[in-house]
């Protein structure tokens, strides 16, 4: 469930993050979502989850548009503190690769789907909101909140809910064992297997 649930999440992710026109946080969740559902649509590649276009994809409109040291930082946790900075950017490359290996199964699931926003919330004692959506097609909607922060005047996203699950709470709950087990470097390493196992069954 947890699994499927991180999917769904994934769709979200890709669907709101190219990069950021300057303007209101919902009006961007919502003229971006259009925009990426109707090139999915538009490539089958993309809808049959081809690993080189959607890394071309993430690293085109994604990665621009989320602070990903923050939510790498959130999802390794406090021992984020200790690790050295080739550690943080060996860290950062795997869940990179790990978010993309999920983005691939998530973009086979877009259809006819439709964006709506339903509220926007700031955050107490913070800079950052939440934007509330629902996602449209067939069946139930599938409601999903964004929290964005801003940095240097440009609103990033700095993670995603679905269900009542935060995408970085989910992966920190799965990263705590490794670390318990072997630290920053046992992390690495567990996500480097499960990156390259994934790359052997695609």
């Amino acid at each position: 469930m947890l699994k499927k649930m991180l999917g769904v999440a994934c769709i979200a992710l890709t669907m709101a993050l190219p990069a950021f026109a300057q303007g209101a946080p919902e009006a961007l969740v919502k003229t971006i979502s259009g925009q990426v559902l109707d090139a999915v649509k538009a490539d089958p590649a993309l809808q049959s989850g081809n690993v080189d276009k959607i890394i071309t994809l993430v690293d085109a409109k994604v990665m621009p548009s989320v602070n990903f040291e923050v939510m790498t930082r959130s999802a390794v946790g406090p021992q984020w503190r200790q690790a050295t900075a080739e550690q943080r950017s060996r860290l950062q490359a795997e869940f990179k690769s790990l978010l993309v290996r999920v983005y691939s199964g998530a973009l086979t699931q877009i259809k006819d789907q439709t964006v709506e926003i339903t509220r926007t919330q700031a955050v107490p004692q913070s800079t950052q909101v939440v934007v509330q959506s629902e996602v449209r097609g067939k069946g139930e909607p599938i409601k999903l909140d964004y929290r964005l922060d801003k940095f240097a005047d440009a609103w990033k996203i700095i993670d995603v809910n679905v269900g009542g699950i935060w995408l970085v709470t989910s992966y920190r709950s799965q990263f705590a064992p490794e670390l318990g087990k072997g630290g920053i470097d046992g992390l690495i390493g567990a996500l480097a297997e499960r990156n390259k196992a994934a790359a052997g069954k695609g």
